[in-house]
């Protein structure tokens, strides 16, 4: 087993001959021990790089006491092996941890801003800083800094030195791990920041291509600050692109007048929602008078392309309108079904328990006492039975 693993010693390397040392199972998920390997297990806050064991994937990646176990797709037998590395994953993680080592030493050299923790995402990324919420100014003098940096190919490297001399030099370090024995890894952005780190990084600044900080949002006393580093703002990018292509087709606008277009567009919604929620009032108000004006024991109707929110309305005239009666509405909207059953005023019928049978009759579910009963349908092919059962209970 070799005391330094091989991600550490050349993290471009993306395979590796190895030997499978042992093979064991974790609550149903295989995995093995190598001698050596290419693949970060996860920790501090980056993720654990994915890859293969021969032909077999590798899943997961983790560090358990000394053993770093690879968990594997199927089971593994010890031996020979050739080990593969997920290189596009790894280099992302490259990209966007050497990225956070940056940012986080320009936020502290430029406005004495910590950070705390760090997460790599599978979209973007987050540091917290124990700072309240800074301006857009100041995040942009931050972003302007660090991409200077990147500009300037500033080399990055890693070494291992003794715990007594990590006391002797500048380190950013919010301390080593509990239990951390031997020595200690730093990571080094020429002139710039020295950091004590277990992660994998870029030979250079300028393999970070570039950085986009996304905004910041309060948390616990401090704030969380989001960014993308490397591929991920081309990809963001291209995403955004693809919107607004599609928005730009949807509403006949360049870019520039895209927001307004928009938001023209949303009022104009809340406008007419208006207008068909004052309709659909009037229109419940004349449904519930022609129903309960029915020389009917029961009042009952079914309405399509309607839903539950217009059940409710009708059923709250019928109210007054159906007088000793039970009033059985159902409806129907984009395949779901649904029913209410509501009491006039001058009835004294409890609908628990005939609300109960006519949910079952209607395969459904729903609930209610006293005046009102309503729920979904699965099916109203036997919505006669029900109106039926309410007949028989009105006699």
């Amino acid at each position: 087993m070799h005391d330094e693993q091989a991600y550490e010693r050349e993290p471009y390397l993306t395979e590796l001959h190895v030997e499978v040392v042992s093979a064991g199972d974790e609550e149903g998920r295989p995995f093995v021990i190598l001698d050596d390997t290419i693949l970060y297990p996860e920790g501090g806050g980056q993720p654990a790089d994915h890859g293969l064991v021969d032909e077999v994937p590798v899943v997961d990646v983790q560090r358990v006491d000394r053993d770093i176990r690879h968990y594997v797709d199927r089971p593994i037998e010890p031996g020979a092996a050739r080990l593969t590395l997920d290189w596009s994953r790894r280099f992302d993680h490259m990209q966007q941890h050497t990225a956070q080592h940056l940012i986080t030493a320009v936020a502290e050299a430029q406005h004495g801003w910590e950070t705390t923790s760090f997460h790599l995402g599978e979209q973007r990324c987050d540091i917290e800083l124990n700072t309240p919420l800074p301006d857009t100014v100041s995040l942009a003098r931050v972003e302007d800094v660090v991409m200077g940096v990147v500009r300037s190919n500033r080399r990055v490297n890693a070494r291992r030195v003794s715990p007594a001399e990590v006391g002797a030099l500048e380190v950013r370090t919010r301390g080593l791990p509990s239990g951390h024995h031997g020595s200690v890894r730093l990571v080094e952005i020429d002139g710039i920041d020295v950091c004590a780190c277990g992660g994998t990084h870029l030979s250079s600044t300028a393999e970070i291509e570039a950085v986009k900080l996304l905004g910041v949002e309060a948390m616990r006393g401090g704030c969380r600050l989001h960014w993308v580093a490397g591929g991920r703002v081309r990809a963001r990018l291209s995403g955004h692109e693809a919107r607004a292509r599609q928005l730009r087709a949807q509403l006949d606008v360049a870019d520039e007048d895209l927001v307004d277009a928009v938001v023209g567009r949303l009022e104009r919604l809340k406008t007419a929602e208006r207008r068909v929620h004052r309709l659909e009032r009037q229109l419940a108000r004349q449904v519930a008078r022609r129903l309960g004006g029915a020389d009917t024991p029961v009042v009952e109707a079914h309405f399509d392309d309607t839903n539950a929110g217009f059940l409710q309305l009708v059923a709250r005239h019928l109210s007054v309108d159906a007088g000793a009666r039970i009033a059985f509405l159902t409806a129907s909207d984009a395949g779901e079904h649904f029913f209410l059953l509501a009491t006039g005023a001058d009835s004294s019928v409890q609908l628990g328990e005939p609300g109960a049978q006519v949910a079952e009759l209607l395969d459904g579910r729903g609930g209610g006492s006293g005046t009102l009963f309503q729920g979904k349908a699965g099916s109203l092919s036997r919505r006669c039975e029900a109106v039926a059962l309410l007949e028989r209970l009105s006699d």
